[in-house]
This record gives structure tokens, C-alpha cells and sequence, in this order.
């Protein structure tokens, strides 16, 4: 049987830093993005296909704004957001790799699946939101938003500026993983849990409801990756290593460690919430779990086996 490897398209797979966002700079960055798959096939891996949704879940949410603001066009709530971010970038994605695959000459289908995520309602999270969401801001543009919408915004720790922050509840359940699972495993290029998957909760009637809130995507996929049984777990980001005492004069790059290294780091306060403290996090779930390695990385170093930061099971 073939191995199998959940992907993790970090923000930038899709929209740059210093981008708008057009649907041109969006598909041409999706393709050069996608092109790195091509590693991973050639080493005998089946793969999903992971991605964020922060810029363009929080665009959505801005034209929702405008579009009630303007025009009374009634707001949708953030899981609609959500599914609808899924629907957009899953459809480019899958339109950019089908492109990359005929211009490769390799024959596979590719699909894009909706994914419900469960989440449980009184999830601490929804107390303390954190999940970075849209644009960034400077400090008077955030705060006349905050007045104006009843948003939270947060410093961005790299002091790129002011972005909206949302609950980010823990995912318990990927609730279509056995079809994710059955696709991939017959060669289906899949790209499921789009922006961490659509939050979802229980209720006391039995019945799924929607919930105002995003998933991270890097724990999503983590989990995702451990319940179809998945080889490897790729998270891409725009860094090509992870490093401790980061942008400090003793910064140093991490090659290969341990979960129990991981965790000894994260404990340390080294990586930030808003950025790699949930890969890292994500990284060791997929381990302790069951996970053979979880690989940090830039795109173009995917399935280059010298590169990135590989976090793996205790010797």
C-alpha cells in the first residue's frame, strides 16, 4: 500500500504578505504552491490536502458587513463563512492541482469535500478569543472597527499590525474522515478540512448546529492526518526551518527533535500563539498519536528530505 500524507498549506500558500489578494495572484500562488506535490508523488504518497482560510474568511466577513451596512443584505453567521472560504479556495486548489497534474502527465482525480468539524459548545475558547482573522490593521483602523462591529483585534507578533481575533475551539471530531479515508487510500488527490473544517457542535436535541467560530487549521488537519491513518504530517509555513529565541541574537534552528523536545520548547514560551505555537502544538498531537513525523517547512522544500524541521517520536 501506498503512504499517506496530510499537507497543510500554510496562509501564504495562497495570498502573499504583501499582496491584495486578487484572484489572479491567488491562483498563480496556488499553483506554485501545488507544483511541490509533485515531490511527494514521486515518493509513492497519496495525499490530502489541508489549507488556511484567515484572509479570505475575514474578507467574507467584511463584505458581509458592507453588504447589511450598504444594502441590508442579511449577515451571515462565521460557520457560513466558513463553508463558503472551503468552497472558494477548495475549488481553486482543486482546479490549480488538476492543471499541475495534466502539464506533469500524471493521471489522478481530485476532489474537494466540505468538512464539518466538531467542536464542544462550552469550549473555553469562546471566553478568550484568539484566532487571528482578514487584514491587518493599523491601531486606529482596529479600534474604530472594534466600536463600530463589537470586534476583538490583537497585536500581530511580528508587528505587522492589528488583526480581528475569534474563538478558536479545540476539534474532537472530523466528521467525514471515513470518506476522506476511503478516497485517499484509492489514489484521490483530497482536499478536505478547508481553514480547519466548519465548527459544529452537538446539540441537547442530537442534532448538529453551526457555531461562531474558526478552527485552527494546523490542529485540524493534525487530527484529520491521525484518523485516516496517515505516514506523514507536511505543515508548510513561510519560514523554512522552526527556530527557539527567534529574531534574538542566540536564535537557533531546530533540525530534528522530539515530541518531548517540542513540548520542553513550547512550555518555554518560544513560539507565539498567533503563529507557530499551534503547528508545533498540531506537530506533537500528530505524533503522540499514532504519527510516524511531522515535518515543518516552506513549500518549495516539500519532500526534500534534508530540509525543514522534523518533529518525531521519542527514542
Amino acid at each position: 500500500m501506498k503512504k499517506i500524507a496530510v499537507v497543510a498549506f500554510g496562509g501564504n500558500a495562497l495570498l502573499r504578505g504583501n499582496e491584495i489578494g486578487t484572484i489572479q495572484q491567488q491562483e498563480k500562488n496556488t499553483y506554485d504552491t501545488s507544483i511541490n506535490l509533485i515531490n511527494l508523488l514521486k515518493q509513492d504518497y497519496n495525499i490530502v490536502i489541508t489549507h488556511g482560510n484567515g484572509p479570505q474568511v475575514g474578507n467574507i466577513m467584511l463584505r458581509n458587513e458592507a453588504g447589511y451596512n450598504n444594502y441590508k443584505i442579511p449577515k451571515m453567521p462565521l460557520d457560513i463563512c466558513v463553508a463558503d472560504s472551503q468552497g472558494g479556495i477548495g475549488y481553486m486548489i482543486e482546479r490549480q492541482v488538476i492543471n499541475l497534474l495534466k502539464d506533469f502527465k500524471i493521471r489522478k482525480n481530485v476532489v474537494s469535500l466540505i468538512t464539518q468539524v466538531l467542536v464542544e459548545k462550552d469550549d473555553p475558547a469562546f471566553q478568550n478569543p484568539t484566532k487571528p482573522v482578514g487584514a491587518f490593521y493599523l491601531k486606529e483602523e482596529a479600534d474604530l472597527l472594534a466600536r463600530i462591529n463589537n470586534f476583538i483585534f490583537k497585536e500581530d507578533s511580528r508587528k505587522r499590525g492589528w488583526r480581528r481575533v475569534v474563538p478558536s475551539p479545540q476539534p474532537k471530531d472530523i466528521l467525514n474522515k471515513k470518506i476522506i479515508k476511503d478516497l485517499v487510500k484509492k489514489g484521490n488527490i483530497v482536499i478536505a478540512a478547508g481553514g480547519g473544517g466548519v465548527p459544529v457542535y452537538v446539540g441537547e436535541d442530537k442534532k448538529l448546529y453551526g457555531v461562531e467560530a474558526v478552527i485552527d487549521k494546523d490542529l485540524a488537519s493534525s487530527l484529520l492526518a491521525n484518523e485516516i491513518g496517515a505516514d506523514a504530517f507536511f505543515i508548510l509555513t513561510d519560514v523554512p526551518k522552526v527556530y527557539i529565541n527567534f529574531r534574538k541574537p542566540d536564535q537557533k534552528e531546530l533540525d530534528i527533535i522530539t515530541v518531548d523536545e517540542a513540548q520542553k520548547y513550547l512550555d518555554e514560551g518560544h513560539f507565539s500563539a498567533g503563529s507557530m505555537a499551534p503547528k508545533i502544538l498540531a506537530a506533537i498531537n500528530f505524533v503522540r498519536n499514532g504519527g510516524k513525523e511531522t515535518i515543518i517547512t516552506e513549500a518549495t522544500m516539500l519532500g526534500n528530505p534534508e530540509s525543514g524541521t522534523k518533529i518525531i517520536r521519542n527514542k
